[in-house]
This record gives C-alpha cells, structure tokens and sequence, in this order.
C-alpha cells in the first residue's frame, strides 16, 4: 500500500498543493516563497526519508506567516490521511523512554 497523501488548501492568503511519500527517499521540490522555509522543509524530508512536493502562492507582500502556518496545516493534514502511516512515519515521532 501506498503511503502517500495530497492536500490542497486554498484560503484568502495562501494556495497550496502538498504531496507526501512516507516510503520515499528524501527527495523535496519546494516553491514556498521563502528561502530558509524551503531550506527547512528539505531537511525535513531528506532527514525523514520522504519525498515532498509543495506549491504555495501566498500573501508574502503582507508577511511570511500565513504561508508558513498553512503549509503547517497542509503537511500535518496530509501525514495523518496517509494511509498506513503507523509503520516508519509512527516510529518518527516516538522519544526514547527516559531511564532514570
């Protein structure tokens, strides 16, 4: 099965489309608009092994915020309608019990 989700998000500041591959290799093509977010969201995937695809018009004239929450909002979106994403995505965001 295919771990793999699209969303898109379209509100009066932003237009977004996201494409996540849990099961991929770390690959990103990311258009936000603003440089260190894409810097940021490749070391995302490179270091979680995914593959991530964003395209995002947004209000930057204004601020950088509303495309930094909404594509917050998308990947969030997109990693939990990922269908079986209990396997590897799961054990992504489990900490290591503290020993003590």
């Amino acid at each position: 099965m295919a771990r793999t989700a699209t969303v898109t998000r379209n509100t009066r500041e932003t237009q977004i489309t996201l494409t996540i591959d849990l099961d991929g290799t770390g690959k990103a093509d990311l258009h936000t608009g603003i440089g260190f977010f894409d810097h940021m969201l490749d070391g995302f995937a490179r270091h979680g092994l995914f593959d991530l695809t964003v395209q995002c018009r947004g209000d930057l004239e204004v601020d950088c915020h509303h495309t930094i929450e909404d594509v917050g909002i998308a990947l969030g979106t997109a990693i939990k309608g990922s269908p079986g994403r209990q396997g590897r995505a799961g054990a992504l965001w489990q900490l290591p019990a503290a020993h003590g």
